[in-house]
């Protein structure tokens, strides 16, 4: 029996963001899912029971992402959820990234390695 690989939504109105995301999580093992908007998350987000997330800050509209984290907390979401930011270090400062429900922030742009370790170290927790 094989074993089921991790999978990891990710949401980012960048095509050249969700490609990046999805060539670097497949090539660690992961399964990608990707979504251009958070309208689409949220319906693949209940057909791929994502074991993790990855959400772009600022979308379709410029709360998209954050709206999307409330959306998903109101569906009883379980898995991490990490924001993707271009405004990334001055976030972490401004505002307590759990209050909104996020396990952290990546600032754009993130490292492969750096991404692939934080994701693995989550889901041994």
């Amino acid at each position: 029996m094989q074993e089921s690989k991790p999978v990891v939504l990710s949401v980012d109105d960048d095509p050249d963001v969700r490609l990046f995301l999805k060539t670097v999580l497949e090539d660690a093992g992961f399964e990608s899912v990707e979504a251009a908007s958070a309208e689409e998350a949220l319906k693949l987000y209940k057909q791929a029971d994502p074991d993790a997330l990855i959400v772009d800050l600022m979308m379709e509209e410029v709360d998209a992402g954050t709206r999307l984290v409330k959306e998903l907390k109101l569906l009883g979401n379980k898995a991490p959820i990490y924001m993707l930011s271009s405004v990334g270090d001055g976030l972490n400062l401004e505002a307590d990234y759990r209050e909104l429900g996020l396990s952290g922030i990546f600032q754009k742009p993130i490292s492969a390695e750096r991404l692939v370790s934080v994701l693995k170290a989550r889901m041994r927790d």
